[in-house]
């Protein structure tokens, strides 16, 4: 399921609250910032920083 554009546009990192980054296949959103990767499970976006991973 693909995110809504305008989601993704007013989302930012929970930990540095810098811009994200959506992948190309939708799965994660990005922060180039703490190198923190946030999943999308279900089309929904994970945004707490126990759940990201470093990437």
């Amino acid at each position: 399921m693909a995110l809504n554009p305008e989601l993704v546009a007013i989302l930012v990192c929970p930990k540095c609250k810098g811009e994200l980054e959506l992948e190309s296949d939708d799965s994660a959103l990005r922060c180039p910032v703490c190198r923190l990767r946030y999943p999308v499970r279900e089309g929904i976006p994970v945004m707490l920083v126990d759940e990201a991973e470093q990437y």
